[in-house]
């Protein structure tokens, strides 16, 4: 093995396209990327790439960077940081900020309950430690998750996950005790009403309610489709979770943090769960995650039992520390409110125009945005290949732009809560404009 053989340094690789060459020679096909752009740098709601051309930025690095890229007092947090240590490891000598943070996760987290936290590093990490804190909790092993919800990539969280392609193929067979349920998606005929019932079905058939440690639950579904519950559903699994004892875990890795018009989305409820993942926007781009749970409940497992190396990162915690500080100084869940407002209006006009290819706008939960696109009108027909003919000609002309949905058929928009009016009409201008020429085609 020949360690000093010499890498061909940044500088003498130009273009988008010999980088993507090398990142095909070099990474496993299966860590795809969904445009070959590379990064030279970004600020606010803006990207430049290697070749100098300037992107807006609808994805916000999937819900990520919440405050912007690059916010100054994110960078002056982390810097300062630097300047102390970057890693002792929170389980063997732990530090100022890790405690300070969970301080302030309990503080925000909805509910009357005393609270408690504890960090990992990613959503998945978080969504499997809450499975396991609810069992120790309860001393059952059931879990009942959703149709199209979204809860990671490692095994656990797989099984949970309700969305094949591309997450599941050929990856199984997945953890057992797993159970599923249909989410309630009106537009395509599935209310909230005939969830419940088949959750009532599912403790009849499949396993009782004093088998079921938790349900869990995204209060809007992610990569599912950016299909918000009802009220009145969450309400009602609050209900069931009391009268049967189980847990109730909500999903927040995507929603948290001021994303849909509240700090949490399950305010918009007026529902406490039990435990919730977070994870994404919590510290402006740094690799940080954490459950949030009642105190009797987070205190179940044994000292030592939850944790990990790079859990809590002292990076992490201060970017996140600032994080919190820029949502509350910058009046960014208000603003959530108002993005969503400026998108609503120009989507639905164009979904006036286009009733028969723009099934449904969904823009009433902040800045978590979605439009569905069909053919005929027809929710049963998704237009997968419009929608990325669309993405791929919106990277072309300057916009990075997200898709999901279990069909493959809904453009998710998840701007950065710092952007302007003025860049949000400048990427649906993009948008726009791609979507019309799309159709001609």
């Amino acid at each position: 093995m020949n360690i000093s053989a010499k890498v061909e340094s940044s500088n003498e690789v130009t273009g988008n396209a010999a980088w993507q060459a090398r990142k095909n020679a070099a990474i496993a096909r299966g860590e795809g990327n969904a445009a070959p752009i590379y990064v030279d740098r970004a600020r606010g709601s803006e990207i430049w790439d290697v070749e100098g051309r300037r992107y807006v930025d609808f994805g916000a690095g999937i819900a990520v960077c919440n405050t912007g890229h690059m916010h100054p007092k994110i960078h002056a947090a982390v810097t300062a940081q630097l300047e102390r240590f970057s890693h002792t490891c929170v389980m063997v000598t732990p530090y100022e900020s890790a405690v300070m943070l969970a301080e302030r996760l309990n503080e925000c987290a909805p509910g009357d309950s005393p609270k408690k936290s504890m960090f990992v590093t990613t959503g998945a990490e978080a969504v499997e430690n809450a499975i396991k804190i609810a069992r120790a909790h309860t001393g059952r092993r059931g879990v009942i998750a959703f149709d199209g919800g979204y809860h990671g990539r490692t095994m656990m969280t797989l099984g949970l996950t309700g969305k094949v392609t591309p997450y599941k193929n050929r990856f199984g067979p997945f953890p057992g005790e797993i159970y599923r349920a249909p989410f309630p998606v009106p537009y395509h005929g599935i209310s909230t009403e005939d969830s419940l019932r088949a959750l009532e079905i599912l403790f009849r058939t499949d396993i009782e309610p004093r088998d079921c440690a938790a349900i869990i639950v995204e209060p809007v579904q992610g990569e599912g489709g950016f299909y918000p519950a009802a009220d009145a559903f969450l309400q009602a699994l609050r209900q069931i979770c009391d009268e049967h004892g189980i847990l109730l875990i909500f999903d927040e890795i995507q929603t948290g943090f001021g994303r849909t018009g509240k700090f949490f989305a399950a305010e918009h409820a007026e529902v406490e769960a039990d435990l919730m993942t977070v994870a994404k926007g919590l510290a402006g781009g740094f690799p940080l995650a954490a459950v949030i749970g009642k105190q009797e409940v987070m205190d179940a497992p044994e000292p030592g039992g939850l944790g990990g190396t790079y859990a809590g990162s002292p990076i992490g915690c201060a970017a996140a520390l600032a994080v919190l500080d820029v949502i509350e100084e910058e009046g960014l869940v208000e603003a959530s409110v108002h993005i969503g407002q400026v998108f609503g209006e120009r989507l639905l006009a164009l979904q006036a125009e286009f009733p028969d290819r723009i099934g449904d706008v969904r823009c009433d939960r902040g800045a978590m945005i979605a439009v569905e696109l069909v053919e005929n009108g027809d929710a049963n027909l998704p237009d997968a290949i419009l929608t990325k003919t669309i993405v791929t000609a919106a990277y072309q002309k300057g916009l990075i732009a997200l898709t999901c949905g279990v069909r493959g058929n809904v453009f998710r928009f998840l701007p950065a809560l710092t952007i302007s009016d003025a860049l949000i009409h400048e990427g649906l201008d993009i948008f726009e404009e791609c979507f019309r020429d799309a159709l001609t085609k």
